[in-house]
């Protein structure tokens, strides 16, 4: 039997995206930082999202039925501290320009590619929800200098990923 700290240690040099996933609905604003976010598909263009179901907000994503994935940049290492702590879902929003597309899910201005979602189907494993998303909008951003590394984690810490410019 595999114990579950083994697991975990194993899946930290699994390298993995860093996003915001987050909602806004009759339940309210809310969001976490997730790395257990991929795509199932593109047609229809769908994606799965993880979410612990004993994170404060879960309730808040079933109720509101949308969310939107943010891909954050290597810039946005403040924003992923916030939306992984124990800050208020008001001050997690004070970091980073917010918008919305199409279900209102809010959308960080300068992420580098947000995907606005409605919840499908949801699947209990162990002690997470698995979303299967189907993508309704999607923003990229307009680059930036440097804004286009991404910012990812890798045994147990950030990391900058992208393409250099060779002088």
């Amino acid at each position: 039997m595999i114990e579950a700290t083994d697991f975990r240690d194993a899946m930290s040099l699994l390298t993995t995206a860093v996003n915001v996933v987050t909602t806004k609905g009759s339940s309210g604003i809310h969001g976490f930082t997730a790395s257990a976010v991929c795509s199932v598909t593109d047609t229809p263009p769908t994606l799965l999202v993880c979410m612990n179901q004993t994170s404060r907000s879960h309730a808040h994503f079933l109720e509101n039925k949308t969310l939107s994935v943010n891909v954050l940049g290597a810039h946005h290492e403040p924003i992923s501290n916030a939306f992984a702590s124990k800050l208020s879902s008001e001050e997690r929003f004070k970091q980073g320009v917010w918008t919305q597309l199409a279900t209102g899910a809010p959308i960080l201005e300068d992420a580098l590619v947000s995907f606005d979602c409605e919840i499908q189907d949801i699947q209990e494993v162990g002690t997470h929800s698995v979303f299967m998303c189907r993508v309704v909008a999607i923003k990229h951003a307009v680059s930036q200098g440097g804004a286009d590394e991404s910012l990812v984690y890798f045994n147990r810490a950030y990391h900058q990923v992208g393409q250099t410019e060779i002088a």
